[in-house]
């Protein structure tokens, strides 16, 4: 053989040789190429019940935090409604198809306190004694009880009054002064009511009877509204109950109330369309309502009787929740995803694109909520309304684990009432109905 055949011989041997040692093996664990693998992020799992317009903010919000750091990846699954979402929640809670966070409604609280399923955050506020201070405390005191902070108010609102100003200049009425007591409330209804308008409307749904009993400082349930003990018994129907059924009944009587039904779309069109001139809406409800009426809309407190002490406001939406049985390492991913949802920055951007209130005070100081407010005035009423609400056991609003089933006792009630029931009467059969739904749930402890 040639010498230059030979040279090529062990030249490609030695090729083979060095690309075998090389190129295919595994590196060792102090190789380089190991160290420029990308690290395996902790997934957070966040169910949720935001559907339409909202479901877009928050799936911006998830992405926009899956962007900023390199740790951590949030994935937003929407659930359905609120009562289809724990209905999911309760067949997975505790195994490993649970979610990292929930979202539950308001009257869902005391139902996952008592499930065994969650881990207070109270937990992380202490471990790294974070600071909650700015966190407002008319929303989290709802979701606290004797001081332990068991979730992470989400989505927060409060009824307000929405009307016509147009049809309160017709009336006569100051459009720049709504009624505040129900006296007033009254007067100016039978102004307001013409041929084709009625004066006044509230929506079948007993979260608005809950919050005009509390408005008084009126309790729903017995045991400090269930937040001593397990409320044995419903007393919405004391004298702050009657007080509303009673206004309702009157009204209803007098030809001054609309019935709507229970559907939000239903009462939200009769305003549009001239059908009624005031109503209760929710807050988060209030800039698409201005945007979408042919005439000038207002905004005011919750009225109530003359003579009563105005308390304030019970927060409604809902909260986020933690769940245990997990590995502490996704707890703790969860934790950041929820520190940075309550950022003033963020909060500022939740408030002015869904109308929800500001969990973080310090977002009504942002730009975008300044600019926000003096084009939407009618925000900064509901955010007023909430600031100016006493903290009480009645604003903290009540913790029963029957509370679905106890508000719809309460909306039959009301229906009843254009039936011609006493409003006496009618209350007292849903507090009835309540008592034993309540009775049953003792039970099952």
């Amino acid at each position: 053989m040639k010498k230059s055949n030979i040279l090529v011989t062990l030249l490609t041997l030695m090729a083979l040789l060095l690309a075998a040692c090389t190129g295919e093996e595994e590196p060792t664990n102090g190789g380089a190429v190991q160290a420029d693998q990308p690290k395996e992020k902790t997934e957070v799992v966040f169910w949720h019940a935001m559907s339409g317009k909202l479901e877009e903010v928050v799936d911006q919000l998830v992405a926009d935090f899956n962007e900023q750091q390199d740790d951590i990846n949030v994935k937003a699954v929407f659930q359905g409604t609120y009562e289809e979402s724990i209905t999911k929640f309760n067949t997975v809670a505790g195994t490993k198809d649970a979610p990292t966070i929930m979202q539950v409604f308001e009257v869902g609280t005391k139902y996952m306190m008592d499930s065994g399923k969650i881990e207070p955050v109270q937990k992380f506020i202490d471990a790294e004694n974070y600071d909650t201070s700015k966190w407002e405390q008319n929303i989290t005191n709802y979701y606290a009880v004797d001081g332990e902070q068991y979730s992470m108010p989400f989505n927060s609102s409060t009824p307000i009054l929405m009307y016509n100003k147009d049809a309160f200049k017709e009336a006569g009425l100051d459009p720049e002064n709504p009624p505040t007591t129900y006296e007033e409330l009254e007067e100016a209804a039978k102004a307001l009511t013409t041929g084709e308008q009625y004066g006044f409307s509230i929506l079948n749904y007993g979260w608005f009877i809950e919050e005009l009993i509390a408005a008084q400082g009126g309790l729903f349930v017995n045991e400090d509204n269930g937040r001593k003990g397990d409320a044995t018994e419903a007393v919405f129907n004391g004298e702050e109950g009657q007080k509303v059924f009673q206004l309702i009944s009157d009204m209803y009587e007098d030809g001054t109330f609309y019935n709507t039904g229970q559907n939000w779309d239903d009462i939200r069109a009769a305003f549009q369309s001239g059908k009624i001139a005031m109503y209760l809406d929710s807050s988060a409800g209030v800039r698409d309502i201005v945007e979408q009426s042919s005439f000038e809309v207002g905004a005011g407190y919750l009225p109530v009787p003359e003579a009563a002490d105005r308390e304030g406001v019970i927060i409604g939406g809902a909260s986020l929740w933690m769940a245990n049985g997990i590995e502490e390492s996704q707890q703790q991913a969860a934790w950041e995803f929820m520190k940075y949802l309550t950022s003033p920055e963020i909060q500022a951007k939740w408030h002015v694109n869904t109308g929800y209130f500001a969990i973080n005070t310090e977002a009504y100081e942002q730009q975008i909520v300044q600019s926000e407010w003096e084009k939407y005035p009618q925000l900064k009423v509901t955010v007023d309304q909430l600031g100016d609400t006493k903290t009480s056991l009645a604003t903290q609003g009540a913790l029963i684990s029957v509370f679905p089933e106890a508000r719809q006792k309460v909306v039959n009630a009301m229906e009843s009432l254009y039936q011609g029931t006493d409003p006496i009467e009618a209350l007292n059969q849903a507090a009835e109905e309540t008592n034993e739904a309540l009775k049953m749930a003792n039970r099952k402890k």
